[in-house]
Parts: C-alpha cells; sequence; structure tokens
C-alpha cells in the first residue's frame, strides 16, 4: 500500500480502477465523476446498484452480483462505501481516494446538496427522491448516518488498509478541498502527458 495526504508523488501513471470513498456527503460521487472522465474509464455509483424503487435495499446477494458485473472490466471509477461489496471494490482497484474531511466541512455539503435535492426534486435512482421529513427529521436522516460513520471509518480505514489484501493500493487521503485540487492537478498532469 502507498499512502499519502495530498498524493501527486504517487501517480506515476493514471490507475486503471479507482475507489472514491469517504462518509456520506463528502463528494463521493462528483469525484468519482471527474476521476472517470480525467482517465476516460466508466463510472459506477455504488449507491444506483444498492437502491431499488422505493428505497428498499436490494438483497445482498443482487447487489453484489451488480457491483461484479460493473466492476470486472479493466477500467472504471466507482464510489461509496458498502462493506459487504469491498472485497470485490478494494480488492480490484489499484487506487482509492478517501476523502477524509473534517466533519463540520461535510455537514455543510450534506446541508446544501440534500436542500437542493429537495427543492428540486432530484430524482435519485430508481426513481426514489429526497424528502425534506426523511432528510432532516428522521433517524434514518442521512445527517444521522453521517455522524455515526464519520469517525469509524477514521477508526476503521487505516487498519484495513494496512491488511495484505489490500497492499496493493495506492491510497490517496485527502483531507481539505487544497489537496483534493493538488491530487486532480496532479491526475491531469499525469493524463496529459
Amino acid at each position: 500500500m502507498t499512502h499519502t495526504s495530498a498524493a501527486p508523488k504517487i501517480l506515476g501513471r493514471l490507475p486503471d480502477r479507482v475507489v472514491v470513498s469517504g462518509t456520506t456527503g463528502s463528494g463521493k460521487t462528483t469525484l468519482a465523476r471527474e476521476i472517470a472522465a480525467i482517465i476516460g474509464a466508466p463510472h459506477v455509483e455504488l449507491d444506483a446498484l444498492h437502491w431499488e424503487p422505493n428505497w428498499t435495499e436490494a438483497e445482498t446477494e443482487v447487489f453484489r452480483a451488480r457491483v461484479a458485473e460493473a466492476t470486472q472490466g479493466g477500467r472504471w471509477v466507482a464510489d461509496g462505501n458498502y462493506a459487504m461489496a469491498r472485497d470485490l471494490t478494494w480488492g480490484r482497484a489499484e487506487m482509492l481516494v478517501w476523502l477524509d474531511y473534517a466533519i463540520g466541512r461535510i455537514l455543510w455539503q450534506l446541508l446544501r446538496r440534500t436542500s437542493r435535492r429537495v427543492v428540486t426534486r432530484e430524482e435519485l435512482w430508481q426513481g426514489n427522491r429526497e424528502r425534506l421529513r426523511t432528510a432532516f427529521f428522521s433517524r434514518d436522516s442521512l445527517f444521522v448516518w453521517a455522524l455515526q460513520t464519520h469517525w469509524k471509518k477514521r477508526r476503521t480505514y487505516p487498519p484495513q488498509l494496512r491488511k495484505p489484501a489490500h497492499a496493493h493500493l495506492r491510497v490517496v487521503r485527502v483531507r481539505s478541498p487544497r489537496e483534493l485540487r493538488a491530487f486532480m492537478s496532479a491526475l491531469r498532469s499525469t493524463a496529459s502527458r
């Protein structure tokens, strides 16, 4: 495992398979789309494979089969945190980009994103839309989920990434927008060579 904070030095070549991970609201999907465009690879949004209509979760076997199919090719950029498919994503990826922002930044980004989705009634996956009541005033709220999982990721990711099964990964741990800009600049520079 190569591990770095800002990561320009680990970009000797463009990765073919990338996983973008981080707390809900950190910007995983947006970043994954940008990386996919730069490296010319398909974007795989794990949430789109996980959610059925009416916010029903896909059966684990169904979800894993979808992830396996979506990541079987030689090039892709996936975003998501599903531990039940980690062997398929982290196991096949060459690079993991971990958006590890401070919780205040994440909650602010989540507030902006969720408010926009509620107001515009943006369709997410399988006809699902975020609603005001469930988005903000429910124990299933993404804000509650972000608070429950943020520090858990900080505690569990480092030992997970040290496991032999993940030794092949080039890990980019991004802790600020400035570090993300440096990483993306390095990625674009590598792509233009």
